[in-house]
């Protein structure tokens, strides 16, 4: 039988929580500087514009395509590689005079790619419709918070529920500085790809802060640290073995699923590492800092059985 993790680990994970902590604070400091000097690149989902994906028959000129394109006096339109040698992305921005003006700009840009061009992809989002989505992914975002400390909060009781919103907001954090350190494309994928590590990583905390209320009330005699450190090592497997998993089928499908998923791929990876490391350093020993009582725990217990 296949064996990631021995089934009597006795891992002192409390033992590390100050390093991991210093660690993910570091990380976290990163990732909101480069927030504020870099920004986010983000996609037409977001800025408005017109994106146009086409294929060559022969691999074409990048610097020579870009300076055809940048004397049509559209703005700054984006050029890259796409996948194979002849695969390109164009980005147009969004012209200031409306959309008859960004008709025209993409007619403009017909013309000078010529007639030996395969169009796979032309999609135009208008500058209203960009900023209504940057409002409704930040709504989705802090609501589906909002609902995971209300849930966890009713569940366990409000210690809990601030260690496990905290550990969502430094998954978050780092999978956005991500985005911002290497400046790949955030749009409305990337928003759902963190909402979905929000879900898992959640999923996760949650398994181990209900074993940690289970011991709590079956070892009563044992100092809390201790109670932890047993919780943690008791659902280290099942927490390996799904990471595991799931990083085997996002894997292949980031070999296999191409450039267009590539950025959601890449940011459910990451933050299915991310996930795992804080359901472990992070959400539980945060709990040593938050005066936990074994009658609190009694009390709640009672309470959802009684419900």
């Amino acid at each position: 039988m296949l064996k990631l993790v021995p089934n009597e680990t006795n891992i002192d994970f409390l033992a590390k929580k100050n390093l991991m902590f210093v660690i993910s604070i570091i990380l976290v400091a990163i990732s909101i500087f480069s927030g504020f000097k870099n920004g986010l690149n983000f996609g037409i989902d977001f800025t408005g514009g017109t994106l146009v994906e086409i294929r060559t028959q022969e691999k074409m000129d990048i610097t020579d395509l870009r300076a055809r394109l940048d004397g049509l006096d559209i703005g700054n339109p984006t050029i890259q590689q796409f996948g194979s040698d002849n695969e390109i992305l164009i980005r147009i921005p969004e012209q200031s005079n409306g959309e008859d003006a960004q008709k025209i700009a993409m007619a403009s840009v017909r013309a000078e790619l010529g007639d030996k061009v395969e169009y796979r992809r032309v999609e135009f989002v208008g500058p209203q419709v960009g900023k209504e989505l940057i409002s409704a992914g930040a709504k989705a975002f802090f609501f589906s918070l909002a609902g995971i400390l209300i849930y966890i909060w009713l569940r366990f009781e409000w210690q809990f529920g601030i260690a496990a919103v905290l550990a969502l907001a430094h998954d978050t954090f780092l999978t956005i500085g991500l985005f911002s350190i290497t400046q790949m494309e955030f749009n409305l994928s990337t928003v759902a790809a963190v909402l979905m590590i929000a879900g898992y990583s959640i999923n996760d905390t949650v398994v181990v802060f209900d074993r940690v209320r289970e011991n709590m009330r079956k070892f009563v005699k044992r100092p809390l640290s201790e109670v932890f450190n047993l919780s943690l090592n008791q659902t280290l497997s099942r927490t390996i073995m799904t990471s595991v998993t799931t990083m085997l089928a996002l894997v292949a499908l980031w070999v296999f699923g191409g450039e267009v998923i590539r950025g959601f791929i890449n940011a459910l990876i990451f933050g299915i590492i991310i996930g795992t490391y804080s359901s472990i350093f992070i959400a539980t020993p945060l709990l040593s800092f938050m005066k936990l009582q074994r009658r609190e725990v009694k009390l709640a217990e009672e309470e959802a059985e009684a419900v």
